[in-house]
């Protein structure tokens, strides 16, 4: 007689506890035990969030588990189940099989686990069982485009993919406490801003301070957003001046230091963003979008300061080039106009379309595709989690027709969309969503360029090659041969459907290596870096430092009323004041935005779904871990010595996942 230790972890998500009967088979090498009824008398098992364990007798001596057979029946009022995972341990042997669910647990239907359970399709030895099992999940993950132009999506979000109960609860009563302030103080002070002093008086104990609204109208400060801010991904180097951009030689010459622009631009020191793509971009009411230009000079004391900029494409005496030397307040409503376009671009393209959206589709492709054992759903499921669920609330409370982005932005719904269907056009994983070559596209990835100033690149870069060496190690361990990529039908489908048409069903992403049909290690090598790497560190640059920015309304205006300046007479600080959102929009922003730029989910490389079992894999997983570790004392190191210090990419700061 034996006996065995089973340890059984129900998952910490709403509902996720049973009272159902549970029963399990122990399977071994050509042996098996009987069926038991996990069961402890006088308590209530498989609680939410709880560890249960029990201890069962055989005659057959299965010296180490390699296969578990449960299921449950629907007795109870609730009979739901969430399975975390599950242990098996031999006492008379003291060997451990661990089983890693993460799954919700269907009524009468069996479910089979297999130890380590980590194996390419070709090689299980239970192909047809996982195939069944996909087909399953299929039923349950659909794509599909909700609307028109913008990325597919998953048609209904599945159980598997919603909240944790604790992280649910925390994020609304974070909201509550947020939106319970705001009214507050509306009802204490009223809609308008008195003076600019008064906008200040919103930054409660219950806020907080955000870093922008501590710097007012600041040149060095503006060029610093360019490079570390929430959008630091459209700054180009400059080679040559757009032909309707009217800037001239004679208007740039006293901000160059006694360089020439050609000199400047030799130097490489000229740099441009050209916000073309929100040209056409509809708006709310009668509030107007820019579309401009900004030209920048990085200076002999390492700022890069703006030199001049247009706010609208087609050049004219009605859309000058507003530069430094113009009155004080008429250069600033020239930058906060800049700014509307930067903060809209960012919000619906760096933030939303890029990480939450793009990442979705692909993520549903490769729960369709790839079976729950295949070691590239385990490689990515970590940097998948709770990306559907996230993206499913905000459709349902912010990116929606009378939502949050209606009311607080200049943009609204409809105009985030119509540069999202913009960008659908050009997008590409290769290249934009590939970090050294975005950066080579923009002529700032050598670190001479922007030297001692781009902390955003200098840092990510870091982190990008990490991710790659990490990915890189995975890969050629599954995949021993060339011959391996095209054995697998289950990674080929994947490809295939990421790169299929939208139209016809697909993710339609543009720039997968070899058009998705992998036959090589770079290949999926590239593929895999750029989606973890974009599902952590780049939704961390995008989105963590939103309260600082948007908190701040001369900072970074999302909503201006009133038009841009067509001249430049002299603007007063009271027409500034009126033109950016009023006491009840800030705040309805900020509340937002302060819930989005905390971090609730766990560190890159501390994984909440510890599915990477394989101890090869797990070797991986640890010099991954340690990398990321010697890169956050490099990141201190070069922090103590920055003017601005940086943290928003410090490995500790960065989840693994698009999880808020």
């Amino acid at each position: 007689m034996v006996s065995y230790k089973i340890t059984v972890k129900t998952g910490d998500k709403k509902g996720a506890g049973t009272d159902a009967n549970v029963y399990i088979i122990l399977h071994g090498k050509g042996i098996q035990t009987n069926k038991y009824a996990l069961d402890t008398f006088f308590k209530n098992d498989f609680e939410r969030d709880n560890i249960d364990n029990y201890s069962v007798d055989s005659e057959n001596n299965i010296p180490e588990v390699q296969r578990i057979e449960l299921w449950r029946d629907a007795y109870g009022l609730f009979s739901n189940w969430y399975l975390d995972w599950i242990e098996v341990t031999n006492l008379a042997t003291n060997i451990t099989s661990i089983f890693p669910a993460m799954k919700w647990i269907k009524e009468n239907q069996r479910y089979f686990f297999n130890h380590i359970d980590t194996c390419l399709p070709q090689d299980d030895p239970f192909k047809e069982m996982r195939m069944v099992e996909l087909q399953n999940i299929q039923r349950d993950y659909q794509l599909q485009v909700k609307v028109p132009g913008l990325p597919a999506q998953v048609k209904e979000l599945p159980e598997d993919e919603r909240f944790s109960f604790d992280y649910q609860f925390s994020m609304g009563l974070k909201s509550k406490i947020y939106r319970e302030e705001s009214q507050r103080l509306v009802m204490a002070s009223g809609r308008e801003w008195k003076d600019v002093e008064d906008v200040k008086s919103v930054y409660t104990t219950v806020f907080g301070v955000p870093q922008g609204s501590k710097t007012f109208n600041d040149d060095a400060s503006f060029g610093r957003q360019r490079l570390n801010g929430l959008n630091p991904s459209i700054l180009n180097l400059c080679s040559k001046i757009p032909k309707s951009f009217g800037v001239t030689e004679i208007m740039v010459k006293p901000f160059l230091e006694g360089r020439t622009m050609k000199q400047a631009m030799d130097d490489k020191r000229l740099f441009i963003i050209d916000l073309a793509i929100l040209e056409g971009c509809p708006t709310v009411g009668e509030t107007i979008m820019t579309c401009p230009f900004a030209l920048f000079y990085f200076n002999d004391a390492k700022c890069l300061m703006p030199i001049a900029i247009q706010l609208f494409q087609k050049k004219g005496p009605s859309n000058p080039v507003f530069l430094p030397s113009d009155p004080e307040y008429t250069w600033m409503m020239a930058k906060m106009w800049y700014t509307l376009a930067d903060s809209t671009y960012h919000q619906a393209l760096t933030h939303l379309n890029f990480t939450h959206l793009m990442m979705e589709g692909i993520c549903v492709a490769a729960k369709r595709n790839l079976a729950p054992s295949h070691p590239i759903m385990k490689l990515l499921n970590p940097h998948f989690i709770y990306l559907m669920a996230i993206n499913s609330l905000a459709l349902g409370s912010l990116i929606n027709p009378g939502g949050s982005i209606d009311k607080d932005s200049s943009a609204g719904v409809d105009g985030h969309f119509y540069i999202i269907k913009k960008s659908m056009a050009f997008w590409r994983l290769d290249l934009h969503g590939t970090l050294p070559e975005d950066l080579k596209s923009r002529g700032v990835f050598d670190q001479s360029v922007l030297t001692g100033a781009y902390h955003m690149r200098d840092d990510a870069l870091l982190l990008y090659d990490a991710i790659r060496t990490y990915v890189k190690k995975y890969v050629m361990h599954y995949y021993s041969a060339d011959s391996s990529f095209t054995a697998d039908y289950e990674l080929q489908k994947w490809g295939a459907e990421l790169v299929k048409s939208r139209d016809d069903g697909g993710v339609g992403i543009l720039g997968v290596p070899n058009n998705g049909k992998f036959v090589a290690t770079d290949q999926l090598v590239l593929t895999l870096t750029a989606i973890i790497y974009t599902c952590s560190v780049g939704h961390a640059a995008a989105n963590f430092q939103q309260y600082d920015e948007y908190g701040a309304p001369f900072n970074y205006p999302y909503f201006l009323s009133g038009s841009p300046p067509k001249d430049k007479s002299p603007v007063t600080i009271e027409t500034v004041l009126r033109s950016i959102s009023n006491r009840t929009q800030l705040l309805q922003l900020m509340a937002a935005t302060k819930v989005l730029s905390e971090k609730g989910t766990q560190s890159l490389g501390d994984f909440e779904k510890q599915l990477i079992v394989d101890p090869p894999a797990i070797k991986f997983v640890e010099e991954f871990r340690q990398n990321l570790r010697e890169i956050g004392k490099t990141i201190d190191e070069r922090n103590k010595k920055r003017k601005h210090p940086y943290d928003e990419l410090h490995p500790s700061a960065i989840p693994n996942a698009i999880s808020i």
